[in-house]
C-alpha cells in the first residue's frame, strides 16, 4: 500500500485586479518559493493575495513559480491550504474531506491526490486482513499532477508521464522477495503501488523518480493481484488496468459497473483483479 499523505495543496487567491485564482501547490523549491498549477487567467506580473500573504508569480521553463513575499511555504499551506479534490468533483473542499480524502495509514507528506484504492481500508479491516496471515507492507509514491493529465495522443505510446518520486523500504523489498520465492500472491493496492513496484523491478532502484507508463503489452514482473477503483476514460490509470487484466475484460467489467450503478473515481467503489 502507498502510505503517502495528501497535503492541503489547493489555495484560493485573488489578483490585485480582483480576479479570482486557484493555485495548486505542486513542489517546494525553497522555504518561500514553489511550483504551482494555475486555474484562472494569467497571473504573471500581478500581485496575488491569499488573505495576508502576498505572492508574485513568474515563469521558468514553462512552469509557474510562486514566491511568497512575506512568509514560508509550510505556513501558507498549513494556514490557507485546502484538500485538492480532483477536478471532476465539482464543489469546494469541505472539512470532512480532510478525513475522507486521506488513508488511515497516511504518513509521508507530499501528494496532491490520494491513492484512492486505499480509501476503502479501515484500521479494523486491516487488522482482519493481517489476522488471516496477510503481510501488509508499504511503499511511498508522491502523487503529482500527472494523475490528472488525460491521454491526448492517438498512439498511446507517444504519451509522456510526469515524473513522480517514490521510495520502497528495505523491509517491503525483503517481504516481496520472500513472497516471490514462496510463489505467493503479491497484491498492489492502487496504480501508484504498481508503478513504484514495477519501476523497482525494471531498474532495481529503491528510490528515485519514475515516469513509467504501463500500457497493454507490458510484462508485469512483481504483482499478480490488483485492487483499484473505476477510472476515467482516456486516463493513464485505465490504460494500466487494461494492461494488467486485458482491455476486453475490463470493458465488460465496466459495463457491469454502469448497469449496477457502481460509483466511479476517487470516492467510488473498487474491484479486485487477479492474474
Amino acid at each position: 500500500m502507498n502510505n503517502t499523505k495528501v497535503i492541503p495543496a489547493k489555495i484560493f487567491a485573488k489578483k490585485e485586479t480582483g480576479g479570482k485564482l486557484e493555485i495548486l501547490f505542486l513542489e517546494k523549491i525553497d522555504e518561500n518559493k514553489f511550483k504551482g498549477f494555475v486555474k484562472g487567467k494569467n497571473p504573471l506580473g500581478k500581485k496575488i493575495y491569499v488573505d495576508e500573504y502576498v505572492l508574485k508569480c513568474y515563469k521558468e521553463k514553462n512552469e509557474f513559480i510562486f514566491e511568497i513575499e512575506n512568509g514560508k511555504c509550510e505556513d501558507l499551506i498549513r494556514e490557507k491550504g485546502n484538500i485538492p479534490l480532483p477536478p471532476y468533483i465539482r464543489r469546494k473542499p469541505q472539512e470532512l474531506d480532510k478525513i475522507y480524502y486521506q488513508t488511515v495509514f497516511a504518513k509521508e507528506e507530499g501528494s496532491i491526490a490520494a491513492p484512492t484504492a486505499s480509501l476503502h481500508f479501515t484500521e479494523e479491516l486491516l487488522k482482519k486482513i493481517e489476522n488471516k496471515g496477510v503481510k501488509i507492507k508499504y511503499i511511498n509514491l508522491r502523487v503529482g499532477k500527472g494523475t490528472f493529465i488525460p491521454l491526448k495522443v492517438k498512439d498511446i505510446r507517444a504519451h509522456k508521464m510526469e515524473e513522480e518520486y517514490y521510495e520502497i523500504p528495505d523491509e517491503t523489498i525483503e517481504e516481496i522477495e520472500r513472497a516471490k520465492k514462496e510463489k505467493k500472491r503479491i497484491f498492489a493496492c492502487g496504480t501508484t503501488c504498481v508503478r513504484a513496484l514495477e519501476t523497482y523491478a525494471l531498474e532495481n532502484k529503491k528510490s528515485g523518480f519514475t515516469s513509467l507508463f504501463i500500457y497493454p503489452g507490458f510484462k508485469f514482473n512483481l504483482i499478480n493481484a490488483l485492487i483499484t477503483n473505476f477510472h476515467l476514460p482516456k486516463s493513464t490509470n485505465l490504460v494500466l488496468v487494461c494492461a494488467f487484466a486485458g482491455r476486453e475484460r475490463i470493458l465488460k467489467l465496466y459495463e457491469v459497473a454502469i448497469k449496477e450503478n457502481y460509483r466511479f473515481l476517487s470516492y467510488g467503489d473498487a474491484m479486485l483483479l487477479l492474474k
